[in-house]
């Protein structure tokens, strides 16, 4: 996967891309970025790239040329490759797992940060491919957006993540969020970890994760169980954390009401 970013602020973006997981995967080639520094796109001596905004209001609008010309230079780096130019903004579409899933599929993706009070709206009318929103929020920029995607887009390519199964077992995969996880040592400040994780039976402490990843979706996002299909899988997975004392039984009716059942 090739990424490149189009920024007033590249350190920003190569100092976060250089760390952790997505350092490791540039390093072994498995993605690819370019930073380009809109700036040296600039019509003027001073690298000026703003301007007031016709009609007046407060702050100022990234200028359309200089934003025009580096998204050019994005679209001429990879030729042969397709490409798909994303602006990072509040009025995109949320980002959400099955966005990256989609993103994850594309050769070469540009990510446009604005800043101030935005940029010149011919620019995006002519350029613009797509638009995202990490959420209801305005941030200073658009550069951690960008590396926000960027990072949940790479977690998806094979070999970034070192193991196939860690991407499908995240929160979201199956529709759910995550099961709570545990490590050494095996009590801490008194609690300990549950006994079927330590129990050996794969087929047990499989369940045992499912009836918690279940758990937390009703405690934490019970929008997502909204119609969801119960299965008797899901069925048995919440018997055992209802036996175990994990789960109210009142909690349990809550996720059957919210549920459809399998017939």
């Amino acid at each position: 996967m090739d990424y490149t970013v189009l920024t007033l602020f590249p350190d920003m973006v190569k100092d976060c891309m250089r760390a952790s997981i997505l350092g490791r995967a540039q390093d072994n080639g498995l993605i690819r970025l370019n930073v380009i520094d809109i700036r040296d796109y600039s019509c003027n001596k001073h690298n000026r790239v703003d301007d007031y905004p016709y009609g007046g209001g407060a702050g100022m609008v990234m200028e359309a040329e200089p934003v025009y010309k580096a998204c050019e230079a994005a679209r001429a780096l990879l030729p042969g490759k397709k490409t798909r130019l994303i602006y990072m903004s509040p009025i995109g579409n949320r980002f959400d797992q099955d966005k990256a899933k989609e993103l994850s599929r594309e050769e070469h993706l540009i990510f446009l940060c604005g800043h101030y009070e935005g940029i010149d709206e011919r620019v995006l009318e002519e350029q613009a491919d797509d638009y995202i929103s990490l959420g209801d929020f305005v941030l200073t920029g658009g550069e951690l957006p960008a590396l926000s995607v960027i990072d949940a887009v790479s977690r998806l390519i094979p070999g970034v993540l070192g193991s196939d199964e860690s991407a499908g077992e995240e929160s979201f995969e199956n529709g759910l969020l995550e099961y709570p996880q545990y490590t050494r040592p095996e009590v801490f400040m008194g609690k300990a970890v549950p006994e079927v994780l330590l129990s050996g039976h794969h087929a047990n402490i499989a369940r045992y994760r499912l009836g918690m990843s279940i758990l937390r979706t009703l405690r934490h996002r019970p929008d997502m169980l909204e119609g969801m299909l119960f299965t008797k899988e899901m069925k048995k997975a919440l018997d055992m954390v209802l036996e175990m004392g994990a789960m109210t039984q009142e909690e349990k009716d809550r996720i059957l009401y919210l549920t459809l059942i399998k017939k």
